[in-house]
């Protein structure tokens, strides 16, 4: 049966590509869940960008048809198969190419991250990563669209205070937060502390758990998603909810959903909707 609602006005979402790869059985996970909002990252295992107008177009069409929300564009600007020593034009053409999609779907979040080392030293790593955000934050203020750095990869990505030096040195209303409950589980930090620190710059939330490198339903692991979820909701966040539990899928590592990830996805999002309740 469809998850209840988490709460008034809250919106549920999922990165349901973890799900499945094909449109249809993205929107079927959708549909069992009960909802009707999802964070867009690739279909057929092709990322939002480089689907072709054609084919992109359809996909905007069949989401519409279904009453689905776009919630945030997952882009890999920034992220971990982009290092620093990745030519810039790269990413450029990238949100390029979003922020025009951003427009189709009716939606303002673009999620991005702040670029691995590539055996710079510190001071030059984080001088090209700001000038980076920058220039990108100038590119979406411009086109209306906000760019979320997510605490994952990158520069400012495992550490509150880089978080907020990002902001202070870029500071452009085109630029914000987006909290993942479990990322300081995986990468080994207190994804709780941080949040702490950064808490009035989040803008949207991916939800997941974990027991050390292994990805668990939300509210069984160790990433005190509950603890979390309250310190947001108390502290007047009301953005999404998306879905992200790795549980059959970790893009970072390649591949595609394993079997059964698709009733994977749907027990998470059910533990996710229960912990939110």
């Amino acid at each position: 049966m469809p998850a209840d609602p988490a709460g008034p006005g809250e919106v549920l979402a999922g990165i349901t590509d973890e799900a499945a790869p094909d449109l249809p059985g993205q929107l079927a996970v959708l549909a069992e869940l009960g909802w009707s909002a999802v964070e867009l990252r690739t279909v057929d295992t092709v990322p939002v960008a480089e689907l072709d107008d054609r084919r992109f177009a359809r996909v905007a069409e069949a989401l519409s048809d279904r009453g689905v929300r776009v919630v945030c564009l997952a882009s890999r600007i920034g992220g971990w198969s982009r290092p620093v020593s990745t030519p810039f034009e790269h990413d450029l053409a990238e949100l390029d190419t979003l922020v025009r999609r951003c427009g189709q779907l009716g939606t303002r979040y673009v999620r991005v991250m702040s670029y691995p080392n590539c055996g710079l030293p510190e001071a030059r790593w984080r001088e090209r990563v700001i000038a980076r955000i920058g220039v990108l934050a100038e590119v979406a203020e411009a086109a209306g669209v906000v760019l979320l750095h997510e605490n994952c990869s990158g520069w400012a990505g495992t550490d509150a205070d880089r978080a907020l030096e990002l902001l202070e040195e870029v500071r452009s209303p085109a630029l914000g937060l987006l909290f993942d409950t479990g990322n300081g589980v995986a990468h080994g930090y207190d994804g709780f502390a941080l949040l702490e620190k950064v808490l009035p710059h989040v803008a949207h939330v991916h939800v997941k758990d974990a027991v050390g490198d292994r990805f668990v339903p939300p509210g069984q692991g160790a990433a005190r998603v509950a603890d979390c979820v309250k310190l947001l909701r108390d502290n007047g966040y009301r953005g999404a909810w998306s879905l992200e539990p790795h549980l059959c899928a970790v893009p970072h590592r390649g591949g595609v959903p394993a079997v059964g990830a698709s009733a994977a996805f749907v027990r998470a999002g059910r533990a996710m909707a229960r912990l939110l309740r």
